[in-house]
């Protein structure tokens, strides 16, 4: 790729393409292996200086003339921005010493570069007249952080992540702690589910109400309430156990109204800050956060309540919550606009690769509700959750009663199917994404997946009924969230598809349903197993996975319908 460009009097210099453009007389950028080399050519004098392969880590000096070089230094932009500075040095040509950083003196001019690889380049370049008309250009080393170049976007994405961490850490620690408190409180099995379905009661008042806030007011304020509340109620989860049963069931509700926020805020903050061609794996990624959660609190938790009790659980994990609050605060925003650092670069790239990022003032209640895609959506959820819910809230106690796992083993080994579930999530975002890079439609894609994250599912869990040794059944239960996961690029990302301006109230349509779906499926299967077995469990499941699946494929699509 070849070096070109003019350097004029007001802007010092210009990178282009994947060359580098340096003031002087002329210079030639040669490839050699790895590495590249900058040779400056001044009369009869070639000057080689070294360059990084990625061209961000020096500093372009430009002309120097008697005592005085005008130098540029890169600033902290996304695609590589350098401000113009001065300095005095006492050998004319000299390079900038440890002891010459107070002679730095910076003006207001800028250069721009983008480096992406390098070739054997000739440049012949304009340059700036000097007393003594001598001219050159040289390099000095300096390392960029990474974190400084980082887009902003993805800073988004990844404290969105940390947020679905925390959720979840939140959430399955009961699935663990339910165990020794069921001893201590003597509590049956539809005691126990009616425990582990009062989360659900207030999840499922905040879902819409969540979106709607989301949309008015911003997803940065719901997102960091929600946090807040749902930490500050896992706290005192031990206190209200302790109290009685009704204030236990009280405070799950409590818990479940701060994580009921959490979906519909998050997906209007992405459906502001992601473009179209990377919704499917920032959601997936976000969405792993959730299944990483799990992981990290199935593995903690039996850990901490062998040393320290069941209480401690929910005092370490909620206390996690206040560190998330600090970083949200000073670096989220809820949309590009607001952001006073972000650059224009990828300011650019997020408005132009997304659609509208106007606030709502209304909703059209009657407009959505009219849509066959929407009814799809809200179907198929509740289709989905039904399973998923059930696996998440019940998974140690099948290991524990049914395969006979101790408390320590069980979480343990419910650790696999959630690490299998964030892996493929991530996998199947960068295959939906690639497909609709490639030609391949929208709708097409969020069917494809979809049906996988039913038809999967269904699959693994009849298999349940026919293996005879645990190391199947944990087998089975891996592959069946594996698949399952690659609803994140299926109804999971739907709903920025069909109505990206009412992202955060369609997901919280949806997720109602699913929620609902959790509420009765979790308090269904205490009653199931103490009156069935486990295998009628799984066979209501695997008849919801086949609905769903029926109803996605026929009513769903990924064209916009609601503007």
């Amino acid at each position: 790729m070849a070096m070109s460009g003019l350097v004029s009097n007001r802007n010092f210099g210009h990178f282009i393409g994947s060359g580098i453009l340096c003031r002087g007389e002329q210079a030639i950028l040669l490839h050699r292996g790895e590495r590249s080399s900058v040779a400056v050519v001044h009369g009869n004098i070639v000057k080689p200086i070294s360059v990084s392969p990625n061209g961000r880590q020096f500093i372009l000096l430009s002309l120097h003339h008697s005592d005085k070089s005008h130098r540029v230094y890169p600033q902290h932009r996304s695609k590589g921005s350098f401000a113009c500075c001065s300095f005095s040095s006492s050998s004319p040509g000299g390079w900038l010493e440890a002891g010459d950083k107070d002679k730095i003196v910076e003006n207001r001019t800028s250069a721009f570069y983008k480096s992406e690889e390098y070739d054997i380049t000739e440049a012949k370049l304009d340059s700036l007249p000097s007393p003594d008309e001598t001219n050159e250009a040289i390099l000095v080393e300096r390392d960029i952080p990474w974190w400084q170049s980082f887009p902003k976007r993805w800073v988004i994405v990844l404290l969105c992540f940390a947020a679905f961490l925390l959720c979840n850490m939140d959430r399955v620690n009961m699935s663990i702690a339910i165990l020794p408190m069921s001893k201590e409180f003597n509590w049956n099995s539809a005691t126990v589910g009616l425990i582990q379905s009062s989360f659900f009661w207030g999840y499922l008042l905040t879902q819409i109400l969540g979106g709607i806030w989301a949309d008015k007011i911003g997803g940065k304020l719901v997102l960091g309430f929600g946090v807040v509340w749902w930490s500050v109620a896992t706290v005192l989860t031990p206190i209200a156990a302790k109290i009685g049963l009704p204030f236990l069931l009280i405070m799950r509700a409590f818990m479940g109204i701060g994580e009921g926020v959490a979906m519909p805020a998050m997906n209007n903050l992405l459906s502001k800050w992601i473009p179209v061609s990377e919704r499917s794996r920032s959601l997936a990624l976000v969405y792993s956060g959730m299944y990483l959660g799990s992981v990290t609190g199935l593995a903690f938790s039996p850990i901490l309540i062998h040393k320290f009790g069941w209480p401690s659980v929910f005092y370490s994990f909620g206390s996690l919550g206040s560190i998330w609050f600090a970083l949200w605060l000073r670096k989220a925003y809820s949309s590009p606009e607001e952001d006073p650092e972000l650059s224009k670069e990828e300011k650019k790239l997020i408005m132009g690769g997304s659609l509208s990022k106007e606030p709502v003032k209304v909703i059209p209640w009657r407009l959505i509700l009219s849509k066959a895609p929407v009814w799809a959506l809200i179907i198929s959820h509740f289709c989905h959750n039904w399973g998923t819910f059930i696996l998440l809230t019940w998974m140690p106690t099948y290991y524990n009663q049914v395969l006979k796992f101790n408390l320590t083993e069980s979480g343990l080994l419910c650790v696999l199917p959630w690490l299998t579930m964030a892996a493929f999530a991530n996998i199947g975002g960068w295959i939906a994404d690639t497909l609709v890079s490639r030609g391949l439609s929208i709708t097409a894609v969020r069917k494809i997946m979809q049906s996988i994250g039913f038809l999967g599912p269904a699959f693994f869990l009849t298999q349940l009924s026919y293996v005879r040794t645990p190391a199947m059944a944990v087998l089975c239960m891996a592959c069946s969230q594996g698949s399952d996961a690659f609803s994140q690029s299926g109804l999971y990302s739907n709903h920025q598809d069909i109505g990206p301006r009412y992202a955060g109230v369609l997901l919280g349509l949806s997720n109602t349903a699913g929620v609902l779906a959790g509420v009765f499926g979790t308090a269904a299967t205490g009653y199931i197993i103490q009156r069935g077995s486990w295998d009628d469990v799984f066979k209501v499941s695997v008849a919801l996975y086949i609905i769903g699946t029926l109803v996605w494929n026929l009513f769903s699509t990924g064209e916009k319908i609601l503007d």
